[in-house]
C-alpha cells in the first residue's frame, strides 16, 4: 500500500459494507435457528412414512446444516472484514500522526510513485520569509520520519494483503453452498495458512532425514491446528500427494540411516493420528487443488514406491493415513472403487502386499504392521457411514460388499499377536456404519439416524453374503452383524417371528447368520439383547392388536433358540461351535440397546437390560456341551425369559388382557402360556427354514 492510498484512504466504504454484513450474520443466525430448533426439530420428531421419512427429512436435515455452514461463513467474512476495517484506520491515524510530528520539524513526506516516497523540507531555511524562524531538525529526524512511515505502510499493506488472502481462501473452501470454516479475525487466519506452509516445508525438504527437534516442532504444529480448515487444506496441497507418499515410504523403511524412528518412536503413533485428522479435514474442502490432490492420490494408489531397499504399493501407504480423521464422502467412494480394482486386477492381493523386507507403516498400537490397506481403509469408512452405505452397495464396475465380505483373501499383517484378524475386525465396523448410519454405536453420544433406502439395501446385501460363506463366516464379524441385526431389529424381529411369509430380510438367510453369530456365547448374548431391544419396541408399540406382539415375541425367541441349538448341540454343532460354550461361568450383559429409535426411551432400556440379565443368569440356562444335549434340554431353559417377556407385555397391555372379551390373557398364568406356545411354534418354523425339520 504506498502513502497516498492510505493518506487519502476513506474508509467509510468499507465500514458501510461491515454494516451490510452484519445484517447478513443476524438474518442467517435467525434463519439457522429455526431451521435447527423448529424446522429439522419438527422433522426430527415426525412419524413419517415412505417417502417422507427418508427423502424429506434428509432434504430437511441438509438444508438446515446449509443454514448453519452459511451462518458461519458470513460471520467470519464479517469479522475479518472488521479487524482489517479497524487496523487501516488505526494504521492512518499513526500515518497522519506520523506526518504531524514531521510538519512540526519543516518535514513532509511525497509520493515518488510506484509506491516509494520522499522526506523533504517543507521551507528552506535560505527561502523563508523575513523574520519567520523555520523549525529546527537534524538528518536523524528525517531518517527517523521516513522508518516510521514505512513501519506504518509495511503494516497497512500485511493488514490489507493478508485480508484478501484469507477471504479468498475462505470462499474457495466450498465449490458450491458455504465452508464450515469459522475465524474471528483475520490473524487466527493468516496465521494458520502461514503456519502450513512451514509445516509443509518441513516435511517435504526434510523429510525422514529431519532432526528429532524438526519432528517435534511439525508434529506440534500437526496437533495444534489438525482441526483449522485453512491449515489443513494448505498443507496437503503444499506437500501433494506423492511427497507425502514418499515420505511415509521412507519413514516406514527399515533400513533407515537416520535416528528419526528411534529416537521418535513412542512418538509415531501420535504423529500419525495428526497427520490423518489433518489429511482427512483437507479433502473437506472443494478447493481446486484439494479436488486435484484427491484425484492424484487415487492414480497413485497402484503405484509402487521405493524405499532404500523395500517397496510399498500407494494404497498401502495412503490408508495407513486414513486411519483417522473425517474423509469427505466422495474422496472415500472413488478411493474404495480404484482398491477394491486394483485388489481384484492382482487376484492375490496377499502375496502382493507381503513384499521383502517387511515395512511397518503403522505405528498405531503395536501389533499390526499396516501392509493391508483394506484395514485402514474400511478403518476410515466405519468414521464415514454415508461413505460406508455407498461403497457397500457399489456392484459396478465390480461389487465391493462381496469382495470385502466374502471373496477377498485375508492374512496375517501381526505375526507377533495371536488376535484376531485386524482388517476383518476393521471391516465389521465398516460394515454397520453402512447399514445404521452411526460410527459406534456404542459411544455414549451415538445418535441412530431413521433407515435410508439405502441403509436398508446394505443391510439385505450384507445378510445375503455373509449367510452364503457358512461356515466359514469370520468370526470377526460375529459381533458386528449381531449389532447390524438390532439396528434392523423391526424387520429382523418380523422376519424371525413369521418365517414362512416373505418379508424384506430373508428368514432362511436370518437363520444361517443366526446360527453363525450363535457359534460364540458373547456374541450369541449380544444378538439376543438386540432382539430383546427389537422385542421391547414391538410390545410398546403395538396397540390395535396387543396380542400379536406377545406372539411375535415368542416366535422370535423360538428362532433365536433353533439357530444356537443348530450351532452347539450335537455332532455338527459341537464342531462349529467355539470354546466360549464350554467355559462354565455366568454370562455377562454387552452392549446396549442398538436401535435407530424408542418410544419409550431410557425406560425401555432399563426393561431390555433386565430381561437379558435374568435370562443370562438363569441357572438351567449356563449352556455348555453336556446341558444342551437335545432340543427339549435347550427349549426348557427359555423359563425366565419367557416370563419376563410376558410381564413386561402385561405391565403395557392391562387393561386389554383384563377384558372379559380377550380370554386367555390373564396376569398369572393366560400370559405366560400364550408366548410358551407361540415359542414352541417358533421353534418349529424355524427348523422349516433352516431345512432340519
Amino acid at each position: 500500500m504506498d502513502i497516498e492510498t492510505l493518506r487519502q484512504g476513506s474508509f467509510g466504504q468499507l465500514g458501510q459494507a461491515i454494516t451490510a454484513w452484519k445484517g447478513v450474520v443476524d438474518k442467517l443466525k435467525k434463519l439457522e435457528t429455526d431451521a435447527r430448533d423448529d424446522l429439522k426439530a419438527k422433522a426430527d420428531k415426525a412419524d413419517w412414512a415412505g417417502v417422507n421419512a427418508t427423502v424429506s427429512r434428509e432434504f430437511i436435515g441438509k438444508t438446515a446444516g446449509e443454514f448453519s455452514d452459511a451462518h458461519t461463513q458470513a460471520k467470519s467474512i464479517h469479522d475479518i472484514l472488521k479487524d482489517t476495517h479497524d487496523e487501516l484506520v488505526s494504521y492512518k491515524q499513526q500515518l497522519d500522526q506520523a506526518l504531524e510530528r514531521g510538519r512540526k520539524k519543516n518535514l513532509t513526506v511525497t509520493s515518488t510513485g510506484g509506491g516509494g516516497f520522499t522526506v523533504t523540507m517543507i521551507i528552506h531555511p535560505d527561502r523563508a520569509a523575513k523574520g519567520h524562524e523555520v523549525p529546527d531538525h537534524s538528518p536523524q529526524d528525517a531518517e527517523h520520519l521516513r522508518d516510521d512511515i514505512q513501519v506504518i505502510l509495511d503494516r497497512a499493506t500485511e493488514s490489507d494483503t493478508t485480508a484478501a488472502t484469507v477471504l479468498r481462501a475462505l470462499v474457495d473452501q466450498a465449490e458450491v453452498g458455504f465452508s464450515g470454516a469459522k475465524y474471528g479475525d483475520r490473524d487466527s487466519a493468516i496465521d494458520a495458512l502461514r503456519k502450513a506452509e512451514e509445516a509443509a516445508k518441513i516435511l517435504k525438504e526434510k523429510g525422514d532425514e529431519m532432526s528429532p527437534e524438526e519432528f517435534q516442532k511439525l508434529n506440534g504444529l500437526l496437533a495444534s491446528y489438525r482441526n483449522d480448515p485453512l491449515f489443513q487444506e494448505k498443507f496437503a496441497t503444499q506437500v501433494g500427494p506423492k511427497a507425502m507418499l514418499d515420505f511415509w515410504a521412507d519413514l516406514s523403511s527399515p533400513d533407515s540411516t537416520k535416528d528419526l524412528t528411534q529416537t521418535q518412536l513412542n512418538q509415531l503413533g501420535d504423529f500419525q493420528k495428526n497427520l490423518g485428522f489433518v489429511l482427512g479435514g483437507a479433502t473437506q474442502s472443494d478447493s481446486p487443488a484439494m479436488r486435484q490432490w484427491e484425484n492424484d492420490m487415487v492414480k497413485l494408489g497402484s503405484e509402487r514406491f521405493h524405499t532404500r531397499t523395500g517397496d510399498a504399493y500407494g494404497f498401502q501407504i495412503m490408508s495407513n493415513l486414513m486411519r483417522t480423521g473425517d474423509y469427505d464422502d466422495r474422496f472415500l467412494t472413488k478411493y474404495g472403487d480404484a482398491l477394491v480394482a486394483q485388489e481384484k486386477k492382482m487376484k492375490i492381493p496377499d502375496r502382493f502386499y507381503l513384499m521383502e523386507p517387511t515395512l511397518k507403516m503403522n505405528f498405531i498400537g503395536d501389533a499390526e504392521f499396516g501392509r493391508d490397506p483394506m484395514a485402514g481403509f474400511m478403518t476410515a469408512l466405519s468414521n464415514s457411514p454415508d461413505a460406508a452405505t455407498d461403497f457397500f452397495n457399489t456392484k459396478e464396475p465390480q461389487d465391493n460388499a462381496q469382495w470385502v465380505l466374502k471373496d477377498r483373501p485375508s492374512f496375517d499383517d501381526s505375526p507377533l499377536d495371536d488376535g484376531p484378524n485386524e482388517t476383518l475386525e476393521a471391516t465389521g465396523k465398516a460394515m454397520f456404519a453402512a447399514v445404521s448410519g452411526v460410527t459406534d454405536p456404542k459411544a455414549p453420544d451415538a445418535e441412530f439416524p431413521p433407515h435410508t433406502p439405502e441403509h436398508r439395501e446394505a443391510m439385505k446385501r450384507t445378510l445375503g453374503i455373509m449367510a452364503s460363506t457358512g461356515n466359514d463366516f469370520p468370526p470377526e464379524l460375529r459381533d458386528d452383524m449381531a449389532l447390524a441385526l438390532g439396528n434392523h431389529g423391526d424387520q429382523v424381529h418380523k422376519a424371525m417371528s413369521n418365517p414362512l411369509v416373505e418379508q424384506e430380510l430373508d428368514s432362511g438367510q436370518l437363520m444361517e447368520v443366526s446360527k453363525q453369530i450363535s457359534r460364540n456365547k458373547d456374541a450369541y448374548t449380544e444378538l439376543v439383547q438386540q432382539m430383546h431391544g427389537a422385542i421391547t419396541a414391538d410390545i410398546y408399540t403395538e396397540k390395535a392388536h396387543p396380542e400379536d406382539s406377545l406372539d411375535r415375541a415368542g416366535r422370535t425367541v423360538g428362532f433365536l433358540e433353533e439357530a444356537r441349538y443348530q450351532a452347539t448341540n450335537g455332532e455338527k454343532g459341537e464342531k462349529l461351535a467355539d470354546a466360549s460354550w464350554d467355559k462354565v461361568g455366568r454370562y455377562h450383559v454387552i452392549g446396549g440397546l442398538v436401535t435407530p429409535w424408542h418410544p419409550a426411551g431410557d425406560a425401555a432400556q432399563r426393561v431390555v437390560d433386565v430381561v437379558t440379565s435374568k435370562m443370562l443368569e438363569d441357572e438351567q440356562n449356563r449352556i455348555n456341551a453336556k446341558a444342551t444335549a437335545d432340543h427339549t434340554e435347550t427349549y426348557s431353559n427359555r423359563r425366565l425369559e419367557l416370563q419376563n417377556l410376558a410381564d413386561l407385555w402385561y405391565q403395557q397391555n392391562k387393561d386389554w388382557a383384563e377384558d372379559p372379551a380377550h380370554e386367555g390373557y390373564s396376569k398369572n398364568h393366560g400370559a405366560y402360556s400364550q408366548i410358551e406356545g407361540a415359542a414352541n411354534d417358533g421353534n418349529k418354523k424355524a427348523e422349516g427354514v433352516s431345512g432340519t425339520q
